[in-house]
């Protein structure tokens, strides 16, 4: 596989930047590095405004005024070390005019301040509220999903599963299932581009330590029971053919289908990590923002009268 034109100039652009990859900074390093590549995105959206869901700051989108909308409670992504609900933002502005639901976006406690489980809490905590608040919000507490891209997808699949309050969808983009890192494309992209092997290890080593293992499918969901995964919300799940996270995403479709949960895997085969919250300057970008909203918008919608 080749990487996408695209894909090609915005990694260029990146590499003269001569930004230090994750495992050679501290994570307040990396923090402040990231925060200097977000951008302020100008979209409009009708609503938008933090909220505090039982101790946890969240954003809340709605594409439109009423409330018979559905709900996407996001996860944002950045190893659970890194990102914010600010880094994210335009992800989340599009997410919900392109599917016409709210998104409320969460700010969970990070690692290696506080590792796993605290930011797991924090988005079951959230999800949590968000449905016990259905009618503040403005949504219907029948019609919430769950997703995330990343860490985010990690912490999303793993909240489908336990499934706090009932949850009609996923969304996963590039996710984290498998945290033993033992796929063929964790040695086939292990350079990269933009996320190396090296730094997912670091990544995972600043969030579970010796807290847990690898095997705990808290956080690694691959390891579930078929029981557990039987019992998962619909998916759509988002890879890219150049990153170290491609197979487990894909390997965790596969595992939700076999169980018998209808789930759509897409891979952009040009791609590498990150490209989905980059869809200002990729088209692969656009389109798979464009298809995650539209499978969003399905899987949401009020139930036809008959």
């Amino acid at each position: 596989m080749t990487l996408h034109p695209q894909a090609e100039r915005l990694i260029a652009l990146m590499a003269s930047r001569q930004q230090k990859s994750f495992s050679e900074q501290t994570p307040q390093e990396a923090r402040a590095a990231r925060a200097t590549t977000d951008y302020k995105s100008d979209e409009h959206v009708h609503e938008m405004r933090d909220v505090n869901a039982l101790g946890v700051r969240c954003r809340l989108y709605k594409p439109r005024a009423g409330n018979d909308m559905g709900l996407l409670v996001f996860f944002h992504g950045g190893g659970w070390v890194i990102g914010t609900i600010d880094s994210h933002d335009g992800v989340c502005r599009s997410l919900a005019n392109q599917s016409g639901h709210a998104v409320l976006s969460v700010e969970y406690r990070l690692a290696p301040e506080d590792p796993f489980p605290a930011g797991l809490e924090d988005c079951i905590r959230a999800t949590l509220w968000a449905h016990q608040n259905a009618d503040d919000l403005g949504i219907d507490a029948t019609r919430i999903a769950v997703g995330g891209d990343s860490a985010g997808g990690n912490l999303a699949a793993v909240v489908a599963q336990l499934q706090p309050v009932p949850l009609v969808f996923q969304a996963l983009i590039y996710p984290v299932t498998d945290c033993r890192m033992g796929t063929e494309s964790y040695v086939e992209n292990a350079a990269g581009p933009f996320l190396r092997s090296v730094d997912m290890a670091a990544f995972i080593d600043l969030y579970i330590g010796d807290i847990t293992s690898p095997e705990d499918p808290r956080v690694s969901p691959i390891m579930a029971s078929s029981a557990t995964l039987a019992s998962c919300p619909p998916a759509v799940i988002i890879t890219a053919g150049h990153d170290p996270l491609r197979d487990e995403g894909e390997q965790y479709g596969h595992a939700l289908i076999a169980n018998g949960v209808e789930a759509s895997i897409v891979r952009y085969f040009g791609m590498f990590h990150g490209f989905f919250s980059l869809f200002p300057w990729l088209d692969d970008g656009k389109a798979a923002v464009s298809q995650v909203s539209s499978a969003i918008r399905a899987a949401l919608a009020p139930p036809r009268s008959k």
